[in-house]
């Protein structure tokens, strides 16, 4: 079958969620190697795409020579692993990966980490070094959020940028994190050569306030689940692990009081507290809005009427989980809008 590059070709099941694997190359599906229920690991072969050229026999002696990794280095990059640093007392944990800069800094949300960056590393790695941190309060940093505003948060990620030596920078924001990533540009534009911003608070005062109530209150399975499937626009996205791993961690002692003190900054009387929007006219960097259309937790209708200087992409068929649930497409308008800059300069 004639396939497309961005064409979703398999469904993975993985530990994070149930997402949709798209095609990197055009040409003729020619051979399918993975079967259906088929554990696969990371950098294994599913398929061949090629022309019809390409004689049964060259695709056979392919199968047969085919290594999974392109390099030593590429499969350094898949198990690389966290590193800690310490700012202002917190211990923070955070990922590297690739070489060469200045790097992208992907921002989680409100409940992830930085595993939440899981089916983007490698892509975006390719060219440059990608960081990630696991911001106070997640994953396995500090629960030490101080008072949860958002001027705390700043400061402690600013200064993780400092201690790390990262002064030029990408950083890409999702949720109520991407708040951060605008604060940072703001208060510190010589940190941000342009940034992305993922289904991000701080631009309209709407906010699914029940569900964030929800995830700093419910230590129940079956209620977290449904707290879940509210970020996909497939609900079936959610796999049992994603829900027991999250169910897992907020019983991690703090965790939970971390997220009320977040949480309670965020959201006052149901509507978000922190209005962004009227100062991105004054920036001087681009910016980069990526949103699902059927985002459940903060409406996509944020995005529009912004300031010239911001570029929007609203994505068919995706929720607030946007980065997991059309990997390909968020990765290219993360690369576009970096090498934009780039030669912008």
């Amino acid at each position: 079958e004639q396939i497309a590059a961005g064409d979703e070709v398999v469904e993975v099941e993985t530990e994070k969620i149930v997402g949709a694997v798209e095609s990197r190359v055009s040409g003729i599906l020619r051979r399918q190697v993975a079967r259906c229920g088929q554990q696969v690991p990371v950098g294994g072969l599913l398929a061949i795409v090629a022309d019809p050229t390409v004689s049964d026999n060259e695709i056979d002696r392919l199968i047969d020579v085919f290594v999974p990794m392109e390099s030593a280095a590429e499969a350094e990059a898949i198990d690389a692993e966290p590193e800690f640093v310490n700012v202002d007392g917190r211990r923070l944990r955070y990922l590297k990966r690739g070489d060469g800069g200045p790097p992208t800094v992907l921002v989680h949300g409100f409940a992830g980490d930085l595993n939440d960056w899981l089916f983007n590393y490698a892509a975006l790695a390719e060219q440059h070094a990608v960081y990630a941190p696991d911001l106070p309060g997640r994953g396995q940093s500090s629960r030490d959020v101080g008072d949860g505003s958002l001027d705390t948060l700043t400061g402690v990620f600013i200064r993780w940028l400092d201690a790390i030596e990262l002064q030029r920078v990408y950083p890409v924001g999702h949720s109520v994190r991407g708040e951060i990533v605008l604060a940072t540009t703001f208060e510190h534009p010589d940190h941000v050569l342009s940034c992305t911003l993922i289904a991000s608070a701080g631009l309209g005062p709407e906010i699914d306030g029940d569900y964030l109530d929800g995830i700093v209150r419910t230590d129940r399975r079956r209620e977290l689940k449904s707290y879940l499937e509210r970020l996909f626009a497939d609900p079936k996205q959610v796999t049992r692990q994603l829900v027991d791993d999250v169910l897992r961690f907020n019983r991690v002692d703090g965790v939970f009081e971390a997220l009320r003190r977040i949480a309670g900054q965020l959201v006052v009387d149901g509507r978000q507290s922190v209005d962004l929007r009227q100062r991105l006219a004054g920036l001087r960097v681009p910016v980069l809005v990526i949103w699902g259309d059927r985002d459940q937790i903060i409406p996509p209708s944020h995005a529009k009427g912004l300031p010239e200087r911001c570029t929007t992409q609203i994505v068919s068929n995706c929720g607030h989980m946007v980065l997991m649930e059309t990997v390909g497409e968020v990765n290219r308008l993360i690369a576009e809008c970096r090498e934009a800059t780039v030669d912008s300069d």
